[in-house]
């Protein structure tokens, strides 16, 4: 998907961009895949802010995406690439034999009319989805499960893709895009491609306003606010942070501090960090 500029007829327009939206064949979602979404500007059940900085935004419907591909079997068309206002990448709308249809998220390469599959039978194409034990050391693959029948929680987003690095015993060993190399059960399933929609990083949002339509509000920088609202606050005229490091609003380091508990299970899954070091035992 390719990127567009715009006419600088106003000062924001001058440098915003955004996507073209060639690959989108359908506008309008499918009604029986659609749910209603309830605001609550970053507030929980006793109305308290626990998220700063959300409200507001453009109205929208989730979309239900098929995360767990358990359909095995049977094959299913592409009928449409849709957008989706609830993430980075493109999904597709799959129709299987039996009627059934489903959402997916689109990965790089998959056109409308083109055949998936899920299942131990699927072959090894762009789309289908099956155990990392069937699938060839090298491969690029995404939406990937961490626990068998979970559903897929890693690598979703837009131009992301891990490579299956190795498959011993157990387990197969992945390097997921930040570069950590982490194992996964083998027997958990995964979808062959890299995702669409790789350019989304490149758009340039272009005016405040278009922020707000996304539902994210003003962040005040803690240096402008006064000392009892932020550690960095108070001073004369722009006075520094006056601390070893950036703190939070509520006094914790914001910059650099490692918030992974030490005795986490998952850690002995984890191979190599994303900065390159073995994780500390």
């Amino acid at each position: 998907m390719g990127i567009k500029s715009y006419n600088p007829y106003t000062p924001s327009r001058r440098h915003m961009t955004g996507s073209d939206f060639s690959e989108i064949t359908k506008v309008t979602p499918e009604k029986s895949l659609t749910v209603s979404l309830k605001k609550n500007a970053g507030r929980n059940n006793q109305g308290k802010i626990t998220v700063r900085h959300q409200g507001g935004g453009s109205r929208r419907k989730y979309r239900i995406i098929d995360f767990k591909r358990r359909k095995d079997g049977i094959p299913a068309v592409v009928k449409s690439i849709e957008y989706d206002p609830n993430r980075t990448a493109n999904i597709a709308l799959i129709c299987y034999a039996d009627g059934e249809k489903a959402y997916i998220l689109a990965p790089e390469g998959l056109k409308v009319g083109q055949k998936v599959m899920n299942g131990p039978e699927a072959e090894i194409r762009v789309g289908n989805c099956l155990p990392l034990e069937l699938i060839p050391v090298g491969t690029m693959i995404h939406n990937i499960e961490l626990h068998p029948g979970k559903g897929g929680q890693m690598v979703r987003s837009a131009g992301n893709g891990a490579q299956l690095m190795a498959k011993e015993g157990k387990y197969a060993t992945l390097r997921l895009p930040s570069g950590e190399m982490r194992m996964v059960p083998i027997i958990c399933r995964a979808t062959v491609g890299i995702i669409g929609n790789g350019d989304h990083n490149l758009i340039n949002i272009g005016k405040a306003g278009r922020k707000r339509h996304m539902g994210i509000r003003p962040t005040v920088r803690g240096s402008v606010m006064n000392p009892n609202d932020h550690p960095h606050g108070g001073g004369e005229g722009r006075a520094p942070v006056g601390r070893p490091g950036p703190c939070t609003p509520w006094g914790k380091p914001a910059l650099g501090l490692k918030t992974r508990k030490k005795n986490k299970a998952s850690n002995k899954l984890i191979v190599r960090r994303r900065d390159g070091k073995a994780l500390s035992k």
